[in-house]
C-alpha cells in the first residue's frame, strides 16, 4: 500500500509532509479504535525480542532516531508503530528556528535525504514528559505508552517503550561554553523526568562548528563535565554520545577513549554524513545525507567500535536502515539497538514490524 501512495506523498514538500505526518499520528493516538488497530497491526509482541542496554530493558531493538519528533509532540502516536524506543529532539536550551527553508530534500534515485535543519525546536522547556509519566506507583518501571490500564493478574511483565532525549548546543552558544548547555539540558531532562536516557549530540553537520567538539581535547573536556553532572544526579540517567560517520579511525578512537574515561554509558553510531561521493545529486545541497549512501559507512563505524571496545560499550546503530537486512547487519556488527528514520520515508511504517519479524526468524534459525 505504501509503495502505491508514496509517489503522491513525494509531490508534497518534504518538511510540510513531515509536519502532516506528525499531526496525523497525534490524532491517531486519541482515537480508540484506530489506536487499537495500529497497535495490533504494527506491534510485534514476543519476549525473544527483548534486549537490555545501558541498564535499561527494551521491548525490542528497533528505535526511532532523533530528528523525527523534535519536540516530542507525537510520542503516543509513534509508539503505536511498534518501536522499542523513541528518541525525541534534538532540543536546545532556548527555542530556535533552525536554518532557512527549504532545508530537506528527497533524492529518490539514491534512496537518500539531505537535510540542513539546524536543530529547529521549541526548546527543552516545551518538551513534555512521555504520556503516562516515567514511573509507576507499583513497581518503579515506566508505564507503556500503549497501556490502557493495569496488567491482568499473573500477566508477564513487558518492558515499556523507552524514550530518549537528544540534546544539542544552541546555535549562538560559543564552543567554549558548549558544556554549560549540555549540563543544563541534562539536569532539566533529569529533573522533569523527560526520558529514560539522554543522548549528547556533538555530530550534526548543520550547526556551525559543532563537530569540532569531537576533537580529542574538546571531547574529553566536554564529556568529563557532563559525566560529573550526571554522577551528581539520582536516580541515575544513562548518557550516550552520538558521533559522526566521517571521523577517521583515530578520531573515533579518541572519542571512544573520552567516553570510556568519563564513564558515560554508550555511543550512537552514526549521524548523517557530509560526504558526497556516493550521492553526486546532493553536491549542491547543504547539510547531511541519510539513507542508502550511509548504510555501509555507519555499519563499518559500528564494527570498528565493537572491535575497539571488545563489546563492552553499548552501541546504538543508525544510518541507512531501509530493509530488515540492514538492521540485522548492524546488530551482527555489534549494535545492541538500532534506529530508523529515512527508511520510514522510503519503505513506510511497516519497516519496524518487518525488522522485528526478521529478527525473530534469525533467532529461530540460530
Amino acid at each position: 500500500m505504501y509503495n502505491i501512495v508514496r509517489p503522491l506523498l513525494f509531490r508534497v514538500d518534504a518538511e510540510r509532509m513531515h509536519g502532516w505526518t506528525l499531526s496525523a499520528l497525534r490524532l491517531a493516538a486519541r482515537m480508540g479504535p484506530l489506536r487499537g488497530w495500529l497497535a495490533r497491526h504494527f506491534d510485534v509482541r514476543d519476549g525473544r525480542l527483548e534486549v537490555e542496554a545501558f541498564g535499561l530493558k527494551f521491548r525490542n531493538s528497533v528505535g526511532l532516531a532523533a530528528g523525527y519528533d523534535k519536540n516530542g509532540a507525537a510520542l503516543a502516536g509513534l509508539a503505536l508503530l511498534g518501536f522499542g524506543h523513541i528518541e525525541a529532539g534534538t532540543v536546545t536550551r532556548q527555542p530556535q528556528t533552525g536554518n532557512p527553508q527549504p532545508r530537506i530534500w528527497r533524492l529518490p534515485a539514491a534512496e537518500a535525504i539531505v537535510n540542513s535543519m539546524g536543530f529547529p525546536n521549541e526548546g527543552i522547556g516545551a518538551l513534555q514528559p512521555p504520556p503516562g509519566g516515567l514511573t509507576s506507583a507499583q513497581d518503579g518501571s515506566r508505564w507503556s505508552l500503549l497501556a490502557t490500564g493495569p496488567a491482568p493478574e499473573g500477566a508477564r511483565w513487558r518492558p515499556p517503550l523507552r524514550v530518549g532525549v537528544n540534546i544539542g548546543k544552541g546555535k549562538d552558544t560559543p564552543l567554549e561554553q558548549a558544556a554549560e548547555d549540555y549540563v543544563a539540558l541534562l539536569r532539566e531532562a533529569h529533573e522533569r523526568r523527560l526520558g529514560d536516557y539522554v543522548a549528547i549530540n556533538v555530530s550534526s553537520p548543520n550547526t556551525a562548528g559543532l563537530r569540532q567538539l569531537q576533537g580529542r581535547g574538546p571531547v574529553e573536556a566536554l564529556l568529563s563535565e557532563v559525566a560529573r553532572a550526571r554522577d551528581a544526579l539520582w536516580p541515575r540517567l544513562p548518557v550516550l554520545v552520538k558521533i559522526a560517520p566521517d571521523l577517521s579511525k583515530a578520531e573515533i578512537d579518541a572519542v571512544l577513549g573520552a567516553i570510556q574515561a568519563s564513564g558515560l554509558d554508550g555511543v550512537i553510531a552514526t549521524n548523517t554524513t557530509t560526504g558526497r561521493a556516493e550521492v553526486p545529486q546532493a553536491k549542491n545541497r547543504p547539510g547531511g545525507v541519510s539513507g542508502r549512501p550511509l548504510t555501509y559507512l555507519s555499519t563499518e563505524v559500528i564494527r570498528h567500535i565493537a572491535r575497539q571496545t571488545g563489546g563492552r560499550l553499548p552501541i546504538v546503530g543508525v544510518g541507512g536502515i531501509l530493509r530488515p537486512a540492514d538492521a540485522l547487519e548492524k546488530l551482527d556488527a555489534g549494535a545492541v539497538l538500532v534506529q530508523v528514520y529515512t527508511g520510514l520515508v522510503y519503505t513506510g511504517p511497516e519497516l519496524v514490524r518487518n525488522i522485528n519479524r526478521a529478527r525473530l526468524r534469525a533467532l529461530a534459525s540460530a
